[in-house]
């Protein structure tokens, strides 16, 4: 049962990053219009998918990084 809320939270945090990176790919387009990367970094820090990316990055390595309790 644990094995199986693991994996749950692999998906779900696998899900958080590919939404958020993929947001964040798309707002790299700033970049090609003349914005510094300066102005990227702080623009980024203030979206929602930003930490999206992060959370779910997070979850990804804790569901797989945190060892299991049986034995």
């Amino acid at each position: 049962m644990v094995s199986m809320v693991r994996i749950f939270i692999m998906f779900v945090g696998f899900g958080f990053s590919v939404a958020g990176g993929i947001s964040l790919l798309a707002y790299l387009n700033l970049l090609t219009l003349g914005y510094e990367f300066s102005y990227y970094m702080r623009f980024i820090t203030t979206r929602v998918e930003f930490y999206l990316f992060i959370l779910g990055v997070i979850m990804v390595i804790g569901s797989l990084a945190i060892p299991d309790r049986r034995k």
